[in-house]
């Protein structure tokens, strides 16, 4: 009896993506999802707050002046994440337990090696690379201080990431969330000891960041080592299975190279920022930690229709797919139309928590003003976007983003912004991309859904709700 109960309490974390009532089984699936997103930014924010009241707006700029180039380096590894993520859940719906193994410990192998890796690079690119950027000489040697600590904990930065995209691929979205509030609780006590009690002001912040790190990913670890069933990991068991991480690249490296190029473009938009000085830096990025709120809930949603998709790909369930790609759309703007109410109405109250300076605030509000408003067109972009992924198609959406995004924002900054170089200018290269990026996408998703899913017979009765 007491196996019974222990295996019905391992199963109670997972959700079963190809049965059931799917808009209750998405909304379960992605309420942890969206509270963990929601966790890590407002842990990164109470980075921003500590340094922010205890230290200098320099030592503000300095934490923020790092994330384009951070972004930049990580997002290959982190597109194959989302590779594992889309493969382990195919293989799950289609009851394939052996390719589900190989493809676990390919990735956890991957992420070991490749946080190493990113180490190495971070470390070795902080200097020159924030040169490059145009970052302020007052600001300069406390980001590359910040930079070299933050990416001498990758590897666990890694681990987590690729642990918790197993664990998602299987339904359970409930354990990473508890580590990562464990995680986060530590960051924040850390922070508040480093910075008020030593005065260690960036390198503080960046040290307790890959402590609480550590202690998540080594949390996500045991699990897998330690869960029944075909995603457990095994230590001897663990090596490269070179066709799984050919199909983990035909998925992730496209969605790791459009991000990377992302950040190419906000790496040039963040060197260009840096010319109008250290508090219109310090105001966008403490508006931008809370402007990422919203992108997390979108992302959230994403990640849920990219499991839901690719499971039930998987598992033939193409009536499932439509539905919840329709769902995913009408929850992410739902919630992203609130939480840009609440950002547009608050605007100033909300950076006053981040400094206290009248310039900081203004450039902030700025900022609000011209993006927020369009966080609907970025949820359409993301939903569509992760669809496709789900499905198994990386390459073209990708490439329609890269041109959107990168392309077209590098072309309104050597051109638009040139002529006219103001932060306004600036800032609304941001929805105009967004714009022709979600137009693209669901142009594309229209025309994938009609080749390679079969004709699908639903019954007039059945609803979103009941499966």
């Amino acid at each position: 009896m007491a196996k019974i109960t222990a295996f019905k309490s391992r199963r109670s974390y997972e959700v079963d993506m190809c049965h059931g009532p799917l808009a209750r089984q998405m909304v379960v699936f992605a309420i942890p999802l969206m509270i963990s997103g929601f966790l890590q930014l407002l842990f990164h924010a109470a980075d921003l707050i500590v340094i922010g009241r205890f230290s200098t707006h320099e030592a503000l700029a300095a934490v923020g002046a790092t994330g384009s180039i951070t972004h930049l380096l990580v997002n290959i590894f982190i597109g194959l994440s989302i590779g594992t993520n889309v493969l382990v859940a195919r293989y799950l719906g289609a009851k394939n337990r052996k390719e589900v193994s190989r493809t676990v410990h390919t990735a956890v192998m991957v992420s070991i090696i490749g946080g190493v890796l990113l180490a190495f690079c971070g470390i070795l690119a902080a200097r020159p690379v924030l040169s490059r950027m145009s970052t302020p000489p007052e600001v300069l040697d406390k980001a590359v201080l910040y930079m070299s600590i933050y990416f001498s904990g990758m590897p666990v930065i890694m681990l987590y990431n690729f642990g918790s995209a197993v664990l998602r691929a299987q339904g359970d979205t409930t354990r990473p969330f508890y580590f990562l509030l464990l995680g986060g609780v530590i960051n924040v006590l850390l922070n508040l000891f480093f910075v008020i009690v030593f005065h260690w002001d960036v390198a503080g912040v960046a040290t307790a960041t890959v402590i609480s790190q550590a202690v998540s990913a080594m949390l996500v670890l045991r699990t897998l080592m330690t869960i029944r069933g075909p995603c457990r990991v095994k230590w001897q068991a663990l090596h490269i299975k070179w066709d799984n991480l050919r199909e983990m690249m035909w998925i992730g490296i496209p969605a790791g190279f459009q991000s990377s190029c992302f950040s190419i473009s906000n790496v040039l938009i963040q060197s260009s920022l840096n010319t109008f000085g250290s508090a219109a830096m310090a105001g966008n990025i403490a508006y931008n930690s809370v402007e990422n709120f919203g992108h997390s809930a979108i992302d959230a949603v994403a990640q849920t229709v990219i499991n839901f998709v690719s499971s039930n790909y998987g598992g033939r369930q193409y009536g499932r797919i439509k539905k919840c790609i329709r769902f995913g759309l009408i929850g992410s703007c739902a919630v992203i139309v609130c939480w840009s109410i609440f950002l547009l109405v608050f605007c100033e109250q909300i950076l006053s928590i981040f400094n206290t300076n009248a310039e900081v605030i203004r450039w902030g509000t700025l900022r609000g003003y011209c993006i927020v408003p369009f966080f609907f067109v970025a949820a359409v972009m993301q939903i569509n976007t992760g669809a496709m992924r789900g499905l198994g198609h990386s390459l073209e959406p990708s490439l329609i983003s890269i041109f959107c995004i990168c392309v077209l924002r590098i072309v309104w900054l050597f051109t638009i912004f040139r002529w006219y170089p103001t932060m306004l200018i600036l800032l609304i290269g941001y929805p105009v991309t967004w714009i022709f990026n979600a137009i693209g996408v669901t142009w594309l998703l229209k025309r994938t859904l009609k080749k390679i899913i079969p004709q699908i017979s639903e019954p007039a009765e059945e609803s979103l709700t009941d499966g």
